[in-house]
């Protein structure tokens, strides 16, 4: 079957290193897995190269955690082998919960022998014969593969005892999360592990020292894992050779929202958001104007167009507000209204809170109670310097990423449009004419008198004779919209 130009240009400009195999080979086939050098990068590790050659060559890659922080692999992998003890555990973060982002569930569906690699070349450099991987039960799918994947490994000799004759031992087990969103934050998801409720730890002492059952404890995410085998089969320096100066490697973005083509995609850090949105996305969906994209999820911040030729690494994405985080992406066009996103992300971290400080379970319903009140057109003096007051006590007095990055959305929509915020307060007028407390439908003199938009209204607020120009009771109008669509004239305002 032919491919279409459109499809060229959405896999073409991509690079791939993490996704290399997803759609290319059979999961649920070990041998497939094989065929494309698959478990090469182990027998090489544990019978050719020392731990701690393995974590320079990790280090000359420059891979940094793809989870959200962009700390240094390579760091946290030395810190849990430096650690005192013989027994000690990696975990792999599958708890992938942002809005929109899918990058660790495609892996664990689509190739899941790449992280079962990942970890066993991970166990062997930190000193661990056991790992855990931490996923979400929301992925049945995902899990499935996992023990499918897991089994036939273990047949093969690649998982269990005396690896390769070297005399390493390693296994791996899947504990399924409930799907908390703050079991992302390492020590929460520790916590869950062990049997406790999911909430966060003061930190020191860090897991690296004292983990799971106070144990020398390394958690990575999936992406990070699943770049392992790579980097240790074809050199560090390969990997290095990708990206940026300080971000190394590729990327695994989830395009969501208002895009033409979305789904997920992988490119070189480095590349500029202009690119991923129009060279590879194809632009905005009905060819309307890109106004900003959310990135990092609920942690993460917004970027305005006036950005979008920002490059998409770690320094330079943190220097908008926002965050690369887990790689979500969402994009948005003129009829997004911003107060309203940043709402929708706060009443997501607010139900997401695990409660255990005063900062965020407070200070979240708080802000959200502004935004509330913004948008159905209540907003009052002084809420926008409130907010922003909220936001730098709530980061400030959180303990966990979680409470700290909550306010990002909010204060990013404040800095890039803060105009939006005034509009909904002073003139009660949502400029995106999306939140319907500010919104009004009128029928204009276009009007043919087809009677059907009154046939269309659910409240029957719309009356008129055949032929005649039709009127709507703004007293019953439930702003539903179904008018405006169904008008064949155009003879619909939204004001």
């Amino acid at each position: 079957m032919a491919i279409s130009d459109e499809d060229k240009q959405f896999v073409e400009k991509q690079q791939r290193v993490v996704l290399r195999n997803c759609g290319v080979i059979n999961p649920e086939n070990i041998d497939e897995y094989i065929a494309v050098d698959g478990y090469k990068a182990i027998e090489k590790v544990v019978t050719s190269m020392t731990p701690d050659e393995v974590i320079e060559e990790i280090k000359i890659s420059g891979l940094r955690g793809r989870g959200g922080a962009g700390f240094p692999t390579w760091f946290k992998w030395n810190a849990a082998k430096q650690s005192p003890g013989t027994e000690k555990y990696l975990v792999c973060n599958a708890d992938e919960g942002d809005p929109g982002a899918f990058m660790d569930r495609s892996v664990l569906e689509g190739d899941p022998h790449s992280l079962l690699e990942g970890m066993i070349i991970a166990g062997y450099a930190m000193g661990a014969n056991e790992g855990v991987i931490y996923c979400r039960a929301e992925y049945p799918l995902a899990i499935r593969r996992l023990e499918i994947a897991m089994d036939q490994a273990r047949e093969k000799g690649y998982l269990g005892k005396n690896l390769f004759g070297s005399g390493f031992d390693f296994d791996i087990r899947i504990k399924a999360g409930a799907g908390a969103f703050v079991c992302g934050e390492e020590t929460a998801l520790i916590a869950s592990l062990e049997g406790e409720r999911g909430m966060p730890r003061l930190k020191p002492p860090f897991p690296a020292a004292k983990g799971y059952w106070q144990k020398p404890t390394d958690i990575n995410n999936v992406e990070t894992l699943a770049n392992v085998p790579w980097i240790l089969f074809n050199g560090g320096a390969a990997f290095g050779a990708m990206g940026t100066e300080k971000s190394k490697g590729t990327k695994v973005f989830a395009l969501a929202g208002k895009i033409k083509k979305g789904g997920l995609v992988e490119v070189p850090m480095g590349l500029p958001l202009r690119e991923v949105i129009y060279g590879i996305g194809g632009g905005i969906k009905n060819d309307k104007e890109f106004k900003a994209v959310q990135m990092g999820g609920p942690s993460g911040g917004c970027i305005p167009a006036s950005l979008i030729d920002t490059p998409v690494d770690y320094e330079n994405i943190t220097k908008t507000g926002a965050i690369v985080g887990s790689g979500g992406m969402i994009v948005m066009d003129e009829t997004t209204c911003m107060v309203d996103m940043a709402r929708y992300f706060l009443d997501f971290t607010r139900k997401e809170s695990c409660g255990k400080c005063n900062y965020c379970r407070i200070g979240t319903k708080r802000m959200l109670e502004i935004l509330e009140r913004i948008t159905n057109g209540e907003g009052r003096d002084g809420d926008i310097e409130l907010l922003e007051e909220l936001a730098v006590k709530i980061k400030d007095g959180s303990l966990c990423g979680l409470g700290q990055t909550a306010p990002n959305p909010v204060l990013t929509t404040i800095k890039y449009f803060r105009n939006e915020y005034e509009d909904h307060i002073y003139k009660k007028k949502c400029t995106a004419k999306s939140c319907k407390a500010l919104i009004t439908y009128e029928i204009t003199d276009a009007c043919k008198g087809c009677t059907l938009c009154s046939k269309k209204c659910p409240v029957d607020a719309i009356s008129g004779e055949v032929k005649g120009k039709h009127v709507i009771d703004q007293d019953k109008c439930v702003k539903c919209g179904r008018c405006l669509e169904s008008c064949k004239f155009d003879a619909i305002t939204v004001e």
